[in-house]
């Protein structure tokens, strides 16, 4: 399937593609997060 028959590849660009999405989510949920942490003054 698209020229990639190595399975490993497959699995390397799945992983990839689902911790970029989790990334995103994370960070939609985190966007307005009032917490002090790491705040420096």
């Amino acid at each position: 399937m698209l020229g990639i028959d190595d399975p490993q590849i497959w699995l390397a660009y799945i992983l990839c593609f689902v911790s970029a999405i989790g990334c995103m989510i994370y960070g939609a949920l985190k966007w307005n997060d009032d917490s002090d942490d790491g705040e420096v003054d």
